[in-house]
This record gives structure tokens, C-alpha cells and sequence, in this order.
């Protein structure tokens, strides 16, 4: 293993932080190394907020000064940014610094930032390396890439089944066919996503909450997007933990038509929201 490709790694550990918090913006970790030795880390916690080459380089600042940053070397798992958003270009923000190289694992796709940091930061005098752990960075980002080109997000489907091909126990026995660790598992995935589909056949039979439970796994982000559909919404019980159970604001939670002969949403849902990880679970109908 390389040099670049260690502190790389971090980068993506760092990275890895991010998934289902940042959205519509993507997941990013950096981390800045001189002569050898790990100075600072940092990882976009959300949008709006600094990206992540902006809180590395604040760790650093905060930890061993300005003066630590001339001749150092920035590991970032996509491409700085090069424009003025929410955020300031973090092309502009490593060459205030002084940093004396930028290696970064693959290139933005997104058209306005695509391949445009190279020359503005050559031009300012920095090296700059790309291509390192280029594939893991690029199946982290998946989900964004995926907006950027068909402006479908990335659908993870979910389903509970027995040996026998059942989803669904006999009536009378214990609603679940999972186990504890499996259930566990589902609020690790949830934690990554914008918003859980459910069908109206679920939310009638099963009365889930479509909530992360975990406290823990809540903390930098709001609960997922819960979104149902039916073809006869106004049967949906509204006493269903989808609608009573913490959080329970009509702002969270979309009712749409599973047909195709209307796309329009049952209820508004306070706008069109940008969601890059959608998760599916549920009963056909």
C-alpha cells in the first residue's frame, strides 16, 4: 500500500460519516498529512455546512496553527469544489492556506465542478494527484452520482422472508419473521438513507413507524422522509404509528397513488425534495 493510498483510506473512513446527512450535497472526507504525520481530518456533515477540506483545514488551525498548513499535503475523496454555493469554492479555500498538494480520489461529475479544480489549483502553484482509491470513492458516491445523471436516486430494496418464501407470519403467531441482529441491521441502513417507501397494504397490517429508533444514529440528521403509497389513501388509519409516533408532523410523510394513471402526490409534501438513498419495504398494494 502506497503513501497516498493509506491516508486515502482515512479520507474515506472520514468520508463514510456523512452517508444519509448531507444529502442534496454528497458525502466527503479529507484528511491533511505533513511530512508524514496526520495533522487534521474532516467530513461534510451537511448541506450548508463547510465541506469537508474546509473542516480539515479548520482542525488543523485549531490544533497546530497556520503555519502547519504551508507545504502540506490535502487527501480528499472527491474533487474540491470550484464554485460559490452555500459554501465558498474549496478550490480557493486550499490555495488561501498554502498547501503545497491536493490528491483526490475521483472527479466531481457534477458540471459545474467537473475537472475545473485541476487547472484552477495547478495554476496557483499546488501539485495535484487524482485517481487514489478512485473505485471505493466512487461506490461511496453512487447514490449522488446516480442524481447527477438520470435525476432518479439510488432505491435499496428490503425485504424480510422465511425459507419458504413467505413474508409474512400465520395469523396468530409473532408478527416477526427477523430476528434482533437482523432488525439491528435495518437501523444501520435506514440511518443512510433520505426516505423510506412503505406500500398502504403495510401500514394497515403491520403498523410500522418508519423511524430510526437508535438514538445514536439520529445524531447530525432528522429522521428519514416516510413516504406511502396506496391506491386508496383516505382508508390509511390515521392512528398508525406512521402518523402519531414521534416525529409525527404531516410535513414528514407523503401519500401518493401506487398507480400509474396519476403521478401526482396524494398529499403535498411542502415541496419537491432532492433524496439521494431511497430504502423499500413492504406489502404489494
Amino acid at each position: 500500500m502506497t503513501n497516498d493510498t493509506h491516508w486515502m483510506q482515512l479520507a474515506l473512513l472520514e468520508a463514510r460519516k456523512g452517508v444519509g446527512k448531507t444529502a442534496p450535497n454528497p458525502p466527503v472526507g479529507a484528511v491533511i498529512v505533513h511530512h508524514g504525520m496526520l495533522l487534521g481530518t474532516g467530513w461534510h456533515r451537511a448541506a450548508g455546512r463547510p465541506h469537508a477540506e474546509c473542516e480539515a483545514l479548520s482542525d488543523v488551525l485549531e490544533q497546530h496553527g497556520r503555519d502547519a498548513l504551508r507545504g502540506a499535503t490535502v487527501y480528499v475523496t472527491l474533487e474540491p469544489c470550484s464554485t460559490c454555493g452555500r459554501t465558498p469554492p474549496c478550490t480557493q479555500s486550499l490555495i488561501d492556506a498554502g498547501v503545497a498538494r491536493v490528491v483526490y480520489a475521483c472527479v466531481d461529475r457534477h458540471p459545474e465542478h467537473a475537472g475545473r479544480a485541476d487547472a484552477l489549483l495547478t495554476t496557483a502553484g499546488i501539485a495535484v494527484s487524482s485517481g487514489v482509491c478512485r473505485d471505493e470513492a466512487e461506490r461511496l458516491l453512487r447514490p449522488y452520482f446516480k442524481v447527477l445523471a438520470t435525476g432518479l436516486p439510488w432505491v435499496i430494496w428490503k425485504s424480510a422472508m422465511s425459507l419458504d418464501g413467505r413474508i409474512t407470519r400465520p395469523p396468530g403467531e409473532d408478527r416477526w419473521i427477523t430476528g434482533e441482529p437482523a432488525r439491528a441491521d435495518v437501523q444501520q441502513l435506514r440511518a443512510t438513507v433520505d426516505a423510506i417507501l412503505t406500500s398502504g397494504a403495510t401500514v394497515r397490517h403491520d403498523q410500522p413507524a418508519l423511524t430510526i429508533r437508535v438514538p445514536e444514529l439520529l445524531e447530525g440528521r432528522p429522521q428519514p422522509w416516510r413516504v406511502v403509497f396506496s391506491d386508496a389513501p383516505e382508508s390509511l388509519p390515521l392512528e398508525a404509528p406512521l402518523f402519531t409516533a414521534p416525529p409525527a408532523p404531516r410535513s414528514n410523510w407523503i401519500v401518493a397513488r401506487s398507480r400509474p394513471r396519476t403521478r401526482r402526490p396524494h398529499r403535498h409534501d411542502r415541496g419537491r425534495r432532492r433524496l439521494f438513498r431511497r430504502f423499500v419495504r413492504g406489502r404489494p398494494g
